[in-house]
This record gives C-alpha cells, sequence and structure tokens, in this order.
C-alpha cells in the first residue's frame, strides 16, 4: 500500500519559465521595491478582478490588518471573533484596542450576529468580523448593527479571495477588507497581503502609512512604518493571478471529492458552501461531532500515523492563548470553544490526488 506523506497543504506555483519571463524586466529597471511597476501592475488587475475603487499592497496580511486599524482611527473596543487565526487578535491589541469577543454560527462559524449586539457599549468603535474557512458572513445583518450604532467593519478575509456572496465580491462589504496572500493560500505572492476597499481616502491614507507616512519628497505627514510588497512577490501574484481559476477548479473537484465520501459518515458534519456564495474552495473543514465514535484528536493522531497531516484549525480559540486567558474565559463562547475542540481541516490543494482524498476518507470512513 503507498504510504507517502501527505500535507495539509501545498503552495500553488506558476511554471519556472513564467516566472523568470516576469522577473526579466526587473534587471532592466533595477526597482525592486518603494511600489515600482509590477507592484502597480498587481494591484490594477486586483483591483479590476475583485471590483473595489482601491487595492493597497502589503508585506503580509497582517500588516495589512494593522495598518487599516491604525488607519481608521479606532479607539477603545473592538467586536470580534476568537475562532480565528492569531493574527486577528493581535492585530487588534497591538493596536491599542480592545477585543471583545462575540460567539459564532455552529452551521459555518462565522460570528453569529445575534451575540454582537449585546456587547455593544459606549467604547464600541469596530466590528471585525471573520470569512473563516471562505465562509461568508452575514454581512447584511452585520451592517446594519454598524449602521444603528454608527461603527466601522473591517473584515479578516484572509480565507475568502475572489469569493462572491449573491453575485457581489466579498472585497465589496464592509468599510474594508483584509485579504491574505501567504504561501498557502488560494492566491498568493509567496508572503503580502492587502486591504480592499471603496473609500479612496482611506486607501490613500494606507498607501502613506505603509512607507513611513511620507507623502511627498519632503513632506511627512504620519507615523508610518515600512510594508510595501516588493517586486519579486508581487511579479508572483501577477503569475498566479493567470492560473486562479485553473486553481480553484482543482480544488473544487477534491473538495466535491471529500463531501462525496463523507457526507453519509456517521458523526461527521461537513461545511459545504450554500449556492449564494461562490466558494475559493480554500480549507476542507470537518467537524467530528460527539456521535463520532473517536474524538478530534484522535482522528488526528490516526492520520499522522499513517503520514497523512492534518490541522487543528483554529484550536485553542485566542481566548485560550497563554497572551490571553488571564483577560479572557472561552466559556464566554461556548459554541466556538466546542467547534474548537471537535474542528479538524483536511489536506487540501489543486495538487491533491483524488486517490489521496479517498485514502485520508477510508481510514475516518474505517474508524
Amino acid at each position: 500500500m503507498d504510504n507517502h506523506e501527505i500535507f495539509v497543504t501545498q503552495s500553488s506555483m506558476p511554471p519556472m519559465s513564467e516566472y523568470i519571463h516576469e522577473i526579466s524586466s526587473i534587471w532592466d529597471t533595477h526597482c525592486l521595491t518603494n511600489m515600482g511597476p509590477k507592484h502597480q501592475a498587481l494591484e490594477k488587475k486586483l483591483k479590476d478582478l475583485l471590483h473595489v475603487n482601491a487595492v493597497s499592497l502589503f508585506t503580509n496580511g497582517h500588516s495589512a490588518l494593522e495598518f487599516v486599524l491604525e488607519a481608521l482611527e479606532l479607539k477603545g473596543e473592538v467586536i470580534t471573533t476568537p475562532f480565528t487565526f492569531a493574527s486577528t487578535t493581535h492585530a487588534i491589541v497591538r493596536k491599542g484596542l480592545k477585543p471583545v469577543f462575540a460567539d459564532i454560527k455552529s452551521d459555518d462559524f462565522t460570528i453569529d450576529p445575534n451575540t454582537i449586539e449585546p456587547l455593544i457599549t459606549e467604547n464600541t468603535s469596530a466590528i471585525l468580523p471573520v470569512h473563516v474557512y471562505g465562509n461568508i458572513c452575514d454581512v447584511e445583518r452585520i451592517q446594519a448593527i454598524a449602521d444603528k450604532y454608527n461603527l466601522k467593519v473591517i473584515y479578516d478575509a484572509a480565507h475568502a479571495f475572489y469569493e462572491k456572496a449573491n453575485g457581489i465580491s466579498v472585497a465589496q462589504y464592509g468599510d474594508a477588507s483584509m485579504f491574505s496572500f501567504h504561501a498557502t493560500k488560494v492566491f498568493h505572492t509567496i508572503e503580502g497581503g492587502a486591504i480592499c476597499t471603496n473609500n479612496l481616502e482611506l486607501a490613500d491614507k494606507l498607501n502613506h502609512l505603509k512607507n513611513f507616512g511620507i507623502t511627498s519628497p519632503e513632506s511627512v505627514d504620519y507615523i508610518g512604518g515600512n510594508a510595501k510588497l516588493n517586486e519579486f512577490a508581487a511579479a508572483m501574484g501577477l503569475c498566479n493571478l493567470r492560473h486562479l481559476d485553473d486553481e480553484i477548479a482543482k480544488r473544487e473537484l477534491c473538495a466535491k471529492r471529500y463531501w462525496n465520501m463523507l457526507e453519509d459518515v456517521p458523526g461527521v458534519k461537513l461545511c459545504i458552501p450554500p449556492s449564494k456564495v461562490v466558494s475559493n474552495y480554500a480549507y476542507m473543514p470537518v467537524q467530528f461531532t460527539k456521535d463520532f465514535p473517536l474524538s478530534r484528536d484522535a482522528i488526528f493522531d490516526k492520520l499522522a500515523a499513517k503520514g497523512i497531516h492534518s490541522r487543528k484549525y483554529f484550536y485553542p480559540l485566542t481566548t485560550d492563548f497563554l497572551c490571553y486567558r488571564d483577560a479572557y474565559s472561552s466559556e464566554s463562547t461556548p459554541i466556538a470553544k466546542e467547534i474548537s475542540s471537535q474542528i479538524l481541516t483536511l489536506p487540501l490543494y489543486a495538487e491533491l490526488s483524488l486517490s489521496d482524498i479517498d485514502r485520508i476518507c477510508d481510514i475516518i470512513s474505517n474508524c
């Protein structure tokens, strides 16, 4: 039997010759950074692709999130979710803001609007929801709450690149959306990220903040930092955009194979996107409920013993991190707490073979 290792993800890469061709002009311009031609070309293509007024590229998604929180001049409290990657909570705290944690919905793991409004105080300045695994938040209800209380909405859309909900690009929702272009994402620039917004004034401020606050050769109007995407990373993005539809189509085949193989397994709960969502098939989350004979951790170990690398994603909740547990109790978000102990993301990437998926699903089914 074939027991080769299967990793939870694998970075997609364009043909080497295509990338070499894309970067060859850099040797002519000697422009390596400072928002050069590749950077500008990628921003333009992303703006058109995502149907937004402005795109500001960053060295990574986390920096993008920190800078947009700063640019919006937020104060006090930000309502968010603990069922997310560390970056979401860290960005809030590192900008001198206080995260306030709402619970999540049990069907798609996104923030539950019913739990947001009771948390709003006179100190609340924004809501920071997360499109978890590419599952789109209840954007209409969240916006209604934000409008009622005059709050900003910033989406952590790291998982939701190129997705649509109700025919509308996910990048259009809220005051701004952050996307991650990390190497493991559906679309990547090796490392990178972006803020998408329809607010041109906000985009202009972000472009200054990420370049030390410089507004002209002799003027520095903001206390900025340095988070500019370099030309080699932008070139990788330009290449990967050409293959994006093919990448997603391959992921869709893999996702549907998983769903067909696991949909009738008792105790296994799948997270299939609703018809209103055009998915990017970024992740394969599987919830092992109390009806499954083994725990999530036991399944994780059983797969690992066969050379199959899955991921407990997201576990633990950010409120259970050592750096936050003294200030927060994860018991205040019981649905997130339970799902965090049951969720496992299985391997999913464009080049994953259907036979490998069958092998993974057979191990789970035979339990």
